[in-house]
């Protein structure tokens, strides 16, 4: 197909994400990738620093992958799971659970990084409504941050500005409080910790969990914090009987240093959100983690089973 046609046809048919419909910007035509370089229809070479997203961590076309997947495909491309497993996600699992921080022993394996965090919210949400505590329905988070464009995810993503202010009054309400202020080495402000305890402490009997991007606000800015505030959200947390959730979606996998940005504090979290690196790019995939005191309280339920 010439670029012509194909822009043409892009026009009219393929709706961008954050774009309107048709689109106002001319975009770039890719006709192959290779390592961390992008080669545009027109001979040109591009460096990809956005990394796809932050999802193509080793780059494309890596040889290793490459022989993977297509090993994959002659033996199997896809089978429900619904009453069947299959070796390749049952490994997937089983090593998650082990390199990740320790306590994460449960994995639910989805579809993307949103649904992820959505799923997240619904394992905190029938956690306390299993444990008949169905007063607690409330998420709180950081202002500034991202946690995905479905329905829940965008729930907790600052309404202030930016897109998701269109879905005021008819997303969840949830509860906001200043992100911790920037510097991975500025020690914590007393003031701040004040403020995030006290917030949790008021909110505590209707708070079913805080979610947070650790160590670092991806999309709200790159803005680095001290871990100690994710020690201290441990700590407050359990001494409130609220869960915590972090979203490694965009740190997992080394982005931040350790192979997860939890490692820095030195906390494991009730459930954790993994995407983007997780599948190195090559297809749609995300995970969420859990502990067991989780998936018992859900499992004791009336309906006991991840709904």
């Amino acid at each position: 197909m010439d670029t012509s046609t194909l822009l043409a046809l892009d026009s009219a048919h393929v709706w961008h994400p954050y774009g309107p419909m048709p689109g106002t910007v001319e975009p770039l035509v890719v006709e192959s990738a290779r390592g961390m370089r992008l080669t545009l229809a027109d001979g040109r070479e591009l460096i990809d620093g956005m990394s796809s997203w932050w999802a193509a961590i080793h780059g494309y076309g890596h040889p290793a992958l490459d022989a993977a997947l297509r090993e994959q495909a002659d033996k199997m491309s896809h089978v429900m799971f619904g009453g069947l497993t299959h070796e390749p996600a049952v490994r997937l699992a089983s090593t998650l659970a082990e390199i990740t921080p320790d306590g994460l022993e449960h994995v639910f394996l989805c579809d993307s990084g949103s649904v992820s965090v959505e799923v997240a919210i619904k394992m905190c949400l029938q956690f306390w409504r299993s444990l008949g505590r169905d007063g607690k329905r409330k998420l709180l988070t950081w202002r500034g941050g991202y946690h995905g464009d479905t329905f829940h995810p965008m729930s907790v993503c600052d309404p202030e500005g930016g897109m998701h202010s269109l879905w005021r009054g008819v997303l969840p309400e949830q509860l906001f409080v200043p992100a911790p202020p920037s510097g991975f080495d500025r020690p914590a402000e007393p003031e701040y910790v004040r403020t995030l305890t006290e917030a949790i402490e008021r909110h505590a009997g209707e708070l079913a969990a805080v979610i947070v991007e650790p160590v670092v606000q991806g999309a709200g800015g790159m803005r680095f914090h001290n871990p100690a505030y994710l020690r201290l959200l441990r700590e407050v947390c359990d001494a409130n009987d609220v869960l915590l959730v972090f979203d490694e979606i965009a740190t997992g996998f080394g982005r931040s240093g350790e192979l997860f940005a939890a490692e820095h504090a030195g906390v494991t979290p009730d459930v954790l959100c993994l995407g983007k690196a997780l599948t190195g790019g090559y297809m749609t995939m995300a995970a969420a983690l859990c502990t067991p005191r989780v998936a018992d309280g859900i499992s004791r339920g009336e309906l006991p089973v991840l709904a």
